[in-house]
């Protein structure tokens, strides 16, 4: 078999994108030849304008992964036209300092959620549809009433609050699964990422339209459904942001202004006002405390956390500032801090089409069954290495 042949079974891998994805993920020479299993100067070789070799497949699935990006990217004749992005506006108020290694590891989730909305550009055109434009009468800025604008976007995904309350234990967890799927119809990506929990934070946006981002992490139900509306907020008054706890003072004002709206509209939008006060008759003066009775029975009828529904308790003047502060903001904290995750996924696809949202998984399965895309290309756009874990997202897709 002469060298020609040879050549020409080998994937046509570009070089230069191997190398721009290693860059692009920050790993060095020596962590990629770890994870392929093989000597750094084989790496360098793999990267270099005239390889003499080229990864396997296994082998270039493995640095795919490592780099966090598509197989798919390596076959590309061009490098991106996705520059190396400042980070994101930082809303995180309790920060004083930047780490430099928790910034390049948010800058790598930043940069795959971008990919994952260029990937989603492009399956539009495969399947020859335009991504949906936001209504422009949703679009809302901090001098506004919160109170309104929440209004509004309720309306506009037609998720009357009679549709949340009184669910049982069941109907509850499903509730931010709704709320997702009810913001991506507006033409909103939505990405799930477990791995920004431990960087402290609990979702981020990227207002760029059309198509804007959101990125949530692993919250338990209740409070997932409240970063999803905060971070809905940030896609409305248009400002890209990485959210997190808001602290009692300090702290940028301008970002606290933003953040504080935002916080507003995620209460206004899951526990309506006129809603609340139907539910419990306000009283004639904010309380100096409430009973955990009161409050959990409050939070289960909205089908919020306890945590949620005591804020939004504060704003309307039920229970003083103060009580939540001093008294129940820190157990509050430690619940999160100590929450797990957990519940076995209904499918194996489930994760991959949780992390990816059913906006995004819907554009991967309508190129594929329309021939526009194969099947391993569609199981390289969702990031999944065995194809018949696709099979099993297409078959269970309609279940939810």
């Amino acid at each position: 078999m002469t060298a020609s042949t040879i050549a020409k079974r080998l994937p046509p891998y570009n070089p230069a994108m191997l190398r721009w994805a290693r860059n692009l993920a920050g790993k060095s020479i020596e962590q990629a030849a770890r994870r392929a299993a093989v000597k750094e100067e084989q790496v360098v070789d793999w990267e270099s304008e005239s390889p003499n070799k080229t990864p396997t497949v296994r082998q270039a699935r493995e640095l795919a992964e490592l780099y966090q990006v598509s197989y798919l990217e390596f076959f590309r004749p061009e490098l991106p036209t996705l520059p190396d992005p400042e980070l994101i506006p930082d809303f995180r108020l309790f920060r004083t300092a930047d780490d430099p290694s928790e910034t390049k590891e948010l800058k790598s989730i930043q940069l795959w959620a971008e990919v994952q909305r260029i990937n989603a550009l492009d399956l539009y055109a495969e399947i020859g549809e335009a991504p949906p434009n936001i209504p422009k009468s949703l679009f809302s800025t901090v001098a506004a009433r919160a109170e309104d604008a929440a209004e509004r976007a309720r309306k506009a995904l037609n998720f009357p609050i009679e549709k949340q309350i009184g669910r049982n234990a069941e109907g509850r967890r499903q509730i931010p699964g709704e709320l997702r799927r009810r913001i991506e119809d507006l033409g909103i990506l939505t990405l799930r990422r477990t791995d920004i929990r431990p960087l402290r934070v609990r979702g981020f946006c990227i207002a760029v339209f059309p198509l804007p981002i959101i990125v949530i992490g692993n919250e338990a139900p209740t409070g997932q459904a409240f970063t999803l509306a905060h971070e809905f907020a940030h896609v409305l008054i248009r400002q890209s942001a990485i959210s997190g706890p808001i602290p009692r003072e300090g702290g940028d004002a301008q970002k606290r202004r933003v953040e504080e709206w935002c916080n507003q509209f995620a209460s206004a939008f899951l526990m309506p006002r006129r809603a609340v006060a139907e539910y419990l008759v306000p009283p004639p003066a904010p309380l100096d405390e409430m009973s955990d009775e009161i409050l959990h029975r409050a939070a289960l009828h909205f089908g919020v956390s306890d945590h949620a529904m005591l804020i939004r308790f504060v704003h309307l003047r039920y229970v003083k500032a103060a009580y939540y502060w001093n008294v129940k903001k820190p157990r509050f904290d430690k619940v999160e801090e100590d929450y797990k995750g957990g519940g076995v996924a209904p499918y194996y696809g489930t994760r991959y089409r949780n992390k990816q949202g059913d906006l995004y998984t819907s554009l991967v399965l309508d190129a594929w069954s329309m021939g526009r895309i194969t099947g391993h290309h569609a199981a390289e756009y969702m990031g999944i290495k065995n194809i018949q874990h696709m099979f099993d997202i297409r078959n269970n897709y309609g279940g939810g």
